[in-house]
C-alpha cells in the first residue's frame, strides 16, 4: 500500500442544472495545483439533492459518466461522486467511480432518507461495493448510509486480512445535523480501524435546505487528518498506507470483533 492522496471537493451546487454542475467542477478541477490519486465529489453532484428525480436522472453512460471518464483520463486521476441514474424503469442514488484508464464502477445508495421522500422516488441498492487504488480496498457510500454501522461494519480473515482500509461517504448532508456526520465519520473510522472521508457540500438547495460542509478525512486512532470548514474549498489530504497497517499489528481489535451477517 503506498500513501494515498486525496481532494476533497467542497462546494455549493447549481440546483437541478447539470450542465452549469459540470462546467463549474470542470473548472474548479482544472485550477488544481497538485496531481492526486482520487478526487471526491459530494453526493447529487450534477442536481442537488433533489426528488425530481423522472425529470433530472439519465441513463448510465451519458453526460455525467462520460465528462467524469473524460476528466478521469484528462487529469490521471479517479474521479468519484454521486448522480441520479435512471435503469430498467428504476432510479437510482448511484455513486459513479471513473478511472483514468477508462473504468466506470458504480455503487448504489442503500438507505434511502425517507424523511425527504428519497425512498418514494428511488430504488435501494442491495450489495456493498469495494473499489481498488494503489494497493488500497477502498468502501464507497452516501449520505445517510452514514448513519448505519452494520452497512459499513469492517471485517478480517483470521490472518488479519481486512474488507477495506479507506471507507469515504459523499454527501448532501444538512447543517441543522452537522454535529451527528462530524461524530459519525470519526466513530466509523474507530471502529472499522481504517481510514474515514466524508465530503459534504455547502450553500443552500432549491427547497431551502442549509448546508456547511464540514468535509473531513480521520485516521484509524479517529484523529483529525484534515477538516475543510465551512466555505467552499478543495482539501488536499494524504493518507499513509504503512501507519495503517503497522497499527492493525499492535492494536489487532478485529481478532475480538463479533461476526455479523447483513439481510
Amino acid at each position: 500500500m503506498q500513501n494515498l492522496k486525496l481532494a476533497l471537493v467542497q462546494t455549493d451546487i447549481y440546483w437541478e442544472d447539470s450542465g452549469a454542475n459540470l462546467a463549474m467542477f470542470e473548472e474548479k478541477l482544472w485550477a488544481m495545483d497538485q496531481k492526486v490519486d482520487i478526487i471526491v465529489l459530494p453526493e447529487m453532484f450534477t442536481t442537488g439533492f433533489t426528488m425530481n428525480s423522472a425529470n433530472q436522472a439519465e441513463p448510465m453512460n451519458l453526460h455525467a459518466s462520460k465528462w467524469l471518464l473524460q476528466m478521469a483520463g484528462q487529469l490521471k486521476s479517479i474521479i468519484t461522486g454521486s448522480v441520479i441514474i435512471k435503469e430498467k424503469g428504476n432510479y437510482y442514488n448511484r455513486l459513479l467511480w471513473a478511472t483514468p484508464e477508462g473504468e466506470l464502477l458504480q455503487y448504489d445508495k442503500r438507505h434511502l432518507f425517507r424523511m425527504a421522500g428519497e425512498d418514494n422516488y428511488f430504488s435501494m441498492g442491495e450489495e456493498n461495493k469495494t473499489f481498488t487504488c494503489k494497493g488500497w480496498k477502498i468502501r464507497p457510500q452516501i449520505c445517510y448510509d452514514l448513519r448505519f454501522p452494520l452497512w459499513s461494519r469492517n471485517s478480517a480473515t483470521p490472518e488479519g486480512e481486512m474488507d477495506f482500509d479507506l471507507l469515504f461517504y459523499v454527501a448532501s448532508w444538512p447543517a441543522s445535523r452537522v454535529m451527528a456526520w462530524d461524530a459519525l465519520l470519526r466513530a466509523r473510522a474507530v471502529e472499522n480501524l481504517c481510514y474515514c472521508v466524508g465530503v459534504n457540500r455547502v450553500g443552500e438547495d432549491g427547497n431551502g435546505v442549509a448546508y456547511c460542509g464540514h468535509s473531513a478525512a480521520y485516521g484509524f486512532k479517529g484523529e483529525d487528518i484534515i477538516q475543510a470548514g465551512e466555505s467552499a474549498k478543495i482539501s488536499i489530504v494524504e493518507l499513509d498506507g504503512k501507519a495503517l497497517l503497522d497499527y492493525r499489528t499492535k492494536f489487532p481489535a478485529w481478532k475480538d470483533s463479533d461476526g455479523f451477517s447483513l439481510d
